[in-house]
């Protein structure tokens, strides 16, 4: 979650972004910068993103996961060599 009170000007983003990059290292959290009052970019450090990137990807795996067993639950299965058939064919895969 984005803490509120990490809002800042671009400009003072630009003028000391020693300061800035410091506590993005310190506190792991990111920082929102404006323009003309105007949230327009989200930064944060390069461990937190990769952080996030890996808790999207376990989400997003999960996700796929749940669904593939309620599809199997609506009685919606294939034979598994047609599913390897259509993943080959997909990903241009021989063998």
């Amino acid at each position: 979650m984005l803490d509120t009170r990490q809002i800042h000007p671009m400009t003072d983003f630009l003028r000391n972004h020693k300061v800035h990059v410091a506590r993005l290292k310190e506190t792991g959290k990111p920082e929102i910068l404006t323009v003309n009052g105007k949230a327009q970019v989200v930064i944060q450090d390069a461990d937190g993103y990769q952080e996030l990137m890996e808790r999207l990807e376990r989400a997003e795996l999960i996700a796929a996961i749940q669904e593939g067993f309620a599809s199997a639950e609506r009685g919606e299965r294939k034979p598994a060599g047609q599913v390897l058939a259509e993943m080959r064919a997909k990903y241009g895969v021989h063998g």
